[in-house]
């Protein structure tokens, strides 16, 4: 069992892992070179400052949660001083990082390197949750060198933040990263930067597509700058192939009817497919026949949550969610999404309670 961990890293990853990781009884150490974030994590209760000379017997764990190219540097570290029994990291580049712990010459028996498959747009402790990681992967990326009980403290700790262990090598991990993360927040950023240019009136009639589309483009340039340098390859195979599409839709497009229709089509329906693929709650193939019941809900305090408990109430299990704001009202939309046999009585019975149903 893992009682004892370090977190080194007390951005959003990090804290998260630590806020987790506390609410499950664990007693962790937290460190960062950046005094006033550790203070901030502390306070919010992730854990007190690590103090080396008073730790007695090493950490079950320590979890560097830190920049790509920083980890095998303060993996060594960490080793050299023995603070920990085991280690691992958060990077979501694994390859780069795996190549140069091996040649720093780090151990590989007790690092097993990791990547919760959780974040926000937004950074740093004050972003930070507990639940970040509820329901998502974490890939675990361990060399032929590494001790199973090392494997299996990291498999702890990824259940202990409500996450499924995902065990690949490294180079299959930075592939699939690229194809399910790293390349769709640069086609966020590209459709993101068109704003740029846009009169106030087109973005004042801005609507919950384009904020879809490119909410993760709010993401951290520096950071993400480094994750693609070191992952460049593989983005760039999916950058390109994603450019061919988009280039034969704009020469389709002007070209107008005939041909040109079939092409746009095509990416459509190829686009609705690839979206039913993703997988939705409990790893789950998303399933196309849910039912969706549109409810007006008030902008206002646990609206929500009034909303949930009532469909709690008549026994019907919410599979899935969306919530579409109105701007400038002070009302928005919850698209509850349910099995299509309790459709009907879920409306009537909201209906019934005030709440304003669309079926």
């Amino acid at each position: 069992m893992v009682q004892r961990a370090i977190v080194v890293g007390t951005g959003l990853i990090g804290t998260s892992i630590a806020l987790a990781l506390r609410e499950n009884g664990v007693e962790v150490a937290l460190s960062d070179p950046d005094p006033a974030t550790l203070d901030l994590a502390c306070e919010l209760g992730a854990g007190s400052a690590l103090d080396p000379g008073s730790m007695g017997t090493p950490a079950d764990i320590a979890v560097i949660a830190a920049p790509p190219r920083v980890i095998p540097a303060v993996l060594r570290d960490l080793q050299d001083r023995g603070l920990a029994h085991v280690y691992t990291d958060c990077a979501s580049v694994k390859d780069s990082v795996v190549r140069e712990t091996t040649r720093l010459g780090c151990d590989l028996a007790t690092y097993v390197p990791g990547h919760p498959m959780g974040g926000r747009e937004k950074h740093g402790p004050s972003a930070a949750r507990a639940d970040l990681f509820l329901g998502r992967s974490w890939a675990l990326c361990p060399t032929g060198k590494a001790d199973p009980g090392a494997v299996a403290t990291v498999a702890e700790v990824a259940r202990l933040c409500g996450a499924e262990p995902l065990t690949l090598d490294a180079a299959r991990h930075d592939s699939a990263v690229a194809l399910v993360s790293h390349a769709p927040h640069v086609t966020s950023s590209a459709v993101a930067a068109r704003m740029v240019g846009g009169d106030e009136t087109a973005l004042a009639m801005a609507g919950q597509g384009v904020r879809d589309v490119t909410r993760i483009a709010a993401g951290d340039p520096e950071m993400w700058q480094e994750i693609l340098r070191h992952n460049a390859a593989p983005v760039a195979d999916i950058l390109e192939a994603v450019a061919t599409d988009l280039t034969a839709t704009a020469e389709a497009l002007r070209a107008g009817g005939g041909s040109g229709t079939e092409t746009v089509r095509d990416l459509l329906e190829r686009g609705r497919h690839g979206h039913d693929r993703i997988p939705g709650k409990r790893g789950a193939q998303r399933v196309p026949g849910f039912a969706s019941l549109p409810v007006v809900i008030p902008d206002e305090p646990d609206s929500l949550g009034r909303l949930f408990a009532a469909v709690g109430a008549a026994g019907v299990n919410i599979e899935d969610v969306r919530i579409d704001h109105s701007p400038g009202l002070p009302v928005g939309v919850a698209q509850l999404y349910v099995q299509p046999e309790a459709l009907t009585e879920l409306a009537e019975v909201l209906a019934d309670q005030g709440w304003s149903v669309h079926a």
